[in-house]
């Protein structure tokens, strides 16, 4: 399977990924020359399998900026751990988690991945050797954590290099704006996109995400 043989890309097949990327699809070679070389092997989520849901939940529909702010927040809640448990997560008084801005519905999936962590999900160790619709169908049987959710975590923690989450604003936005596009494409014009980047999609949604932060100019 795809997904199994580049678990962790050694760097000639990185540098492969990206020349494959710059043929096949000249447009995003260009964004691929501005930004310069891609960061996406040097951006890893830490922690267990149950902390980087916890941090991907957190997340969900919000800007990087203010995620981001909140994620720090809720890791403030735990002073005496570096990544809190989920028995932690559990003993947190809902109105705490309240006062650090996370929503009541965030609240209660954090709550329901906590139960599920408890009672036994699987290691990260052991979603390495299954494939990518696998550990999708696995996860999502836990409360918020939906198919966006997993596929962070096949991107940032697993390193899976051909995921393309179709449903994420900022690919679409991406695609809208490097392609000039009038409109925002839906999913399926999203997905055919991503059949011109196969077998390296997450590399491509790397740029098409950093190319709607601040570009640096070519000389």
């Amino acid at each position: 399977m795809i997904a199994l043989f580049i678990l962790h890309i050694p760097l000639m097949n990185y540098l492969i990924a990206i020349d494959f990327l710059k043929v096949s699809d000249p447009i995003l070679g260009q964004l691929i020359d501005q930004i310069g070389a891609c960061q996406l092997n040097q951006q890893e989520l830490e922690g267990d399998l149950f902390f980087c849901l916890c941090r991907s939940i957190l997340h969900q529909q919000l800007s990087t900026k203010v995620a981001k702010v909140i994620h720090e927040r809720f890791l403030r809640l735990y002073p005496h751990t570096q990544f809190p448990s989920a028995q932690d997560v559990l003993d947190t008084p809902d109105e705490v988690l309240r006062s650090v801005g996370i929503s009541r519905p965030k609240i209660s999936y954090l709550k329901d991945l906590a139960r599920h962590a408890i009672e036994g999900l699987p290691t990260l160790e052991e979603l390495e050797v299954l494939d990518d619709e696998a550990i999708i169908k696995i996860l999502t049987r836990v409360k918020g954590v939906g198919r966006w959710t997993v596929q962070m975590l096949l991107i940032f923690r697993l390193k899976r290099w051909d995921v393309l989450p179709v449903d994420d604003l900022g690919i679409r936005a991406g695609i809208r704006k490097l392609y000039n596009l009038e409109a925002l494409p839906d999913r399926k014009t999203t997905e055919c996109f991503g059949q011109k980047w196969k077998p390296y999609c997450s590399i491509a949604a790397w740029y098409l995400w950093r190319s709607l932060e601040p570009l640096p100019q070519l000389v």
